[in-house]
């Protein structure tokens, strides 16, 4: 049994969808004798209760009508036999069915044999509660049979303080998405003190939709346990969930002593728009301080909107060029930070000439509005030029012709759909940001929190792609790399310094 998060993961973990896991399952099933997976399951997830709660009395067991809940039956009767009080809530079988699935009524029989209590609504009182009605086997839709019920055992589980434990995927979470059902009452996954609250028990695989989207709230702590079974070579993965073995980061403590600053690249910053109406500069400035700070030999504003001259006094290492004086064929150009409309005077140009490009926030928006930019960015591979988009899900719907809401239903889908209709690298930012490109399994990142949610800290991450870029890594590396780095920053921070703010400016100094 592992526990999975970004501090501890050692190398990437593959995600596999609902349909692989179900292949694997089936595979794994028939070279087993009957009832194994189940009670491997059933014993896991009652370990790690204990595990988690070693002085709970009193363990709400919610078993739903399928398989899921048979590993809820068979964790309750492991639970009763070590002597822990347990009762068992369940839905019943679906409507129309005989009853539950052989596995999952081999379990509940067993459980009732043993002496396990049952019960038709949920205990008064509880110190620990384990959610075993959907997994995988569905989301809780209206009309659907049970839903209600489930909803409002859901409900209670939220109300209360007692920890959760989720048996392979939290009901009412796509497990391939992260789009979840609305639940009538939602709590954070931490208690006051900082301690986590719900956690998720995957059997065999690793979802997607547990990482990104609504996934990372939904799961709260995530573990895995491959019961005994290692996924064969001919069930393919999904995704892959990012750690820091694909993630590197270009230190300068890996240069020779040789080095100068031309070495570490040269990062050109495009935006900051400071018409009359509006000063977007310190968009701009963010993001070069940010490539500064991620390693770039040297870094060049080009504010748009006024002339080359100025200095940025708290980052005095900046150098202030005008657009026209860039060398697009050597420098990594960051383009979009703060550059509002009249990101569209320039971006023609940078999409010919630029060799090496990061698109961000406004100089998405102007391509998406333009069938001839769009045209432009696909024949950049063609040529042998790099290409990073990075897009929040709102640029992202506005770049597919679809909706924020669409994108966020299936994020996954998205950032491929964007990596293969402009033949580039993409970070689909969010919950779980996507890395993807074409050709290429995406990647789901790991690191990062709510801190980052916050102005500015796109324009970090877009500054600290660019560096990345310049120290020579290929746009997928960089990608990788940056966003990892980006959301390690923000979880340091929070272990660091609890409780307090974090500003852009300070991320991308940290």
């Amino acid at each position: 049994m592992q526990r999975i998060s970004s501090a501890s993961l050692a190398s990437s973990q593959p995600l596999y969808s609902v349909a692989a896991t179900r292949q694997l399952e089936q595979q794994a099933a028939a070279g087993l004798p009957p009832h194994t997976l189940m009670q491997r399951a059933g014993l896991a997830l009652a370990r790690l209760a204990l595990a988690l709660a070693p002085h709970a009395q009193r363990i709400w067991i919610a078993c739903g009508p399928g398989n899921n809940g048979g590993d809820g039956f068979e964790a309750a009767l492991r639970l009763h036999q070590w002597g822990k009080a347990v009762v068992v809530t369940w839905t019943g079988p679906s409507p129309g069915k005989a009853g539950l699935p052989p596995d999952a009524h081999a379990a509940r029989e067993r459980a009732l044999a043993a002496g396990v209590p049952m019960a038709a609504q949920p205990p008064a009182d509880f110190d620990f509660c384990i959610d075993a009605l959907l997994g995988i086997g569905g989301r809780l839709t209206a009309g659907r049979a049970g839903s209600e019920l489930m909803q409002t055992w859901l409900a209670v589980m939220q109300a209360s303080p007692a920890p959760r434990l989720a048996a392979d995927v939290p009901t009412g979470l796509d497990a391939d998405t992260g789009a979840a059902d609305a639940i009538k009452s939602i709590a954070t996954s931490a208690r006051p003190d900082g301690s986590c609250r719900i956690f998720t028990l995957c059997f065999l695989t690793l979802k997607p939709g547990l990482f990104t989207a609504h996934g990372r709230d939904r799961a709260g702590e995530v573990w895995l346990d491959e019961l005994g079974i290692q996924a064969p070579t001919a069930v393919q993965p999904c995704a892959w969930l990012l750690a820091a073995d694909h993630a590197d980061q270009p230190l300068r403590l890996k240069a020779l002593h040789a080095s100068h600053k031309g070495t570490f690249g040269d990062v050109a910053i495009v935006g900051g728009e400071t018409a009359a109406a509006s000063h977007m500069t310190g968009a701009a400035l963010l993001a070069g301080r940010a490539a500064l700070h991620a390693g770039a030999g040297r870094v060049y504003v080009a504010l748009l909107g006024q002339t080359a001259t100025g200095v940025d006094l708290q980052q005095p290492e900046l150098m202030f060029r005008s657009p026209d004086a860039l060398d697009l064929k050597q420098q990594v150009v960051v383009c979009g930070c703060g550059g509002g409309q009249a990101v569209k005077t320039v971006i023609a140009k940078l999409l010919s000439a630029a060799t090496r490009i990061v698109l961000d926030a406004d100089a998405l928006n102007a391509i998406a509005n333009d069938p001839q930019l769009q045209t432009q960015l696909t024949a950049r591979q063609h040529r042998g030029y790099s290409t990073v988009l990075t897009p929040h899900p709102l640029e992202a719907a506005r770049l597919l012709g679809s909706t924020a809401a669409e994108v966020q239903a299936s994020r996954l889908t998205a950032a491929q759909q964007l990596a293969e209709r402009f033949r580039c690298v993409v970070v689909l930012k969010g919950s779980g940001s996507i890395i993807a490109a074409p050709g290429r399994q995406p990647f789901v990142n790991a690191s990062g929190n709510a801190l980052l949610a916050t102005a500015g800290t796109g324009d970090v991450l877009a500054g600290m792609l660019g560096a990345y870029l310049a120290a020579g890594m290929n746009g997928f590396e960089a990608a990788c790399s940056a966003v990892f780095a980006h959301g390690q920053r923000a979880d340091s921070w929070a272990a660091e310094q609890p409780g307090r703010a974090l500003t852009a400016s300070a991320l991308a100094s940290h």
